[in-house]
């Protein structure tokens, strides 16, 4: 998925093609870099964005959209891997001050980069590693037209708490995060509202949103009660015994409610449509190294469903992937941006998605300004997924 200019800004850090102007200077210093990536493995927690010093874009005019040089205004304690429009989807680093300016071709100040990368491996052992990766999905962003109206619908009609919210005035935009427990520990939502941009194209390939609640018939009763909008009366899952409701949010985002009994995780899932099921389960396992949980066709509806995940349903957040019948192509419109995941090595891992068959938007290697380690890629339907170092990420939460 690539947006189009109409909004100059939008794109944060999907190059594949990204100058390193720095170097190591000796090779005993990147054996060590190796050794440290090696060992540092630990949890998981929040989404977040680096202070960046001054960089530049190479590549910008092979992608026909001119980028800027800058010096960013003041340091971030934390990086959301998303951000606005006029930000990218992608992967939120200041964007709005990355992509401004003349066009002019630099490289990005990443010292350590290469130096970092990991041990060269065959390509079995990489997909191979991939399933003992330590990986949880973080957050999911997307781009609302007015904050505070769905800050109030989400916590008084869904029950989220509103965890931590962040005004980035020299940029225009402020980013809000939303869930049902602390940011180390549970998928949240991360809000992204850009000033005076009241909506956003929500397209035909995002689905939805799923939440689990105790009582799907109280929960629908406030949220009518809240002036919420019901779009699916509760009632048995056709085909099947679960009790589901359908509502949508201010901006018209589905939310699908699951009768379910007490569970760590409430938000639960993000359906995407795909145009080939196999296909995608085929690129998730291996790249992602998610679990294909369950299966389900349902020939009566002309549909096919898909749940992958690192866990089980009820106790962890999941991904579910639809196929229509006969349908390969969606439009995914600018409002939808993606899913943040965590790893242990993002060299290893953008490895594995070349392998696998997605695409490297951005190379994996540590943040100007800050060592914290990302990649991001696209899938085979052009979904984008982004992956942070488990270590570092801890270490801007600090």
């Amino acid at each position: 998925m690539e947006y189009d200019t109409a909004f100059p800004f939008l794109y944060s850090l999907s190059f594949s093609s990204q100058k390193i102007n720095k170097t190591i200077s000796s090779s005993s210093e990147r054996e060590r870099e190796r050794e440290r990536e090696m060992v540092r493995i630990i949890p998981m927690a929040s989404s977040i964005r680096p202070s960046l010093s001054t960089l530049r874009f190479a590549g910008a005019s092979r992608l026909g959209f001119p980028f800027p040089s800058f010096t960013p205004s003041r340091r971030l304690a934390c990086f959301q891997l998303a951000s606005a429009v006029p930000q990218s989807p992608s992967f939120g680093l200041k964007a709005s001050k990355l992509l401004r300016g003349d066009g002019k071709t630099a490289g990005v100040a990443a010292a350590g980069n290469a130096a970092q990368a990991s041990t060269t491996a065959s390509p079995e052992n990489v997909l191979e590693w991939v399933k003992q990766d330590k990986r949880r999905m973080l957050h999911v962003v997307y781009r609302v037209g007015d904050l505070d109206r769905t800050i109030k619908f989400y916590t008084e009609c869904l029950g989220m708490k509103l965890l931590r919210k962040r005004d980035i005035p020299e940029e225009r935009y402020t980013n809000a995060f939303l869930g049902y427990g602390p940011e180390d520990s549970h998928f949240v939502i991360e809000l992204t509202y850009n000033y005076g941009v009241d909506k956003y194209d929500i397209g035909t390939a995002f689905g939805h949103f799923g939440i689990a609640v105790e009582d799907v018939a109280k929960t629908v009763e406030l949220i009518k009660a809240k002036g919420g909008k019901v779009t699916r009366e509760p009632g048995p899952v056709k085909g099947g015994k679960t009790v589901i409701a359908f509502i949508e949010d201010p901006d018209g985002y589905k939310f699908e409610l699951l009768e379910r009994g007490p569970t760590p995780e409430p938000l639960c899932q993000v359906m995407l449509r795909v145009g080939d099921l196999d296909r995608s389960i085929t690129f998730y396992e291996k790249a992602f190294g998610m679990e294909l949980l369950r299966k389900r066709d349902n020939p009566e509806y002309k549909y096919t469903i898909a749940m992958m995940g690192y866990g089980p349903e009820d106790k962890s957040a999941v991904l579910e992937l639809t196929y229509n019948y006969g349908v390969t192509e969606y439009d995914k419109g600018n409002a939808y941006a993606q899913i943040a995941i965590g790893t242990d090595d993002v060299y290893k891992t953008a490895e594995a998605v070349k392998l696998s068959g997605g695409k490297i938007t951005r190379e994996p290697g540590p943040l100007p300004g800050l060592n914290t380690k990302i990649t991001a890629c696209l899938d085979p339907d052009g979904w984008k997924s982004v992956f942070v170092d488990n270590v570092d990420f801890l270490k801007e939460l600090e």
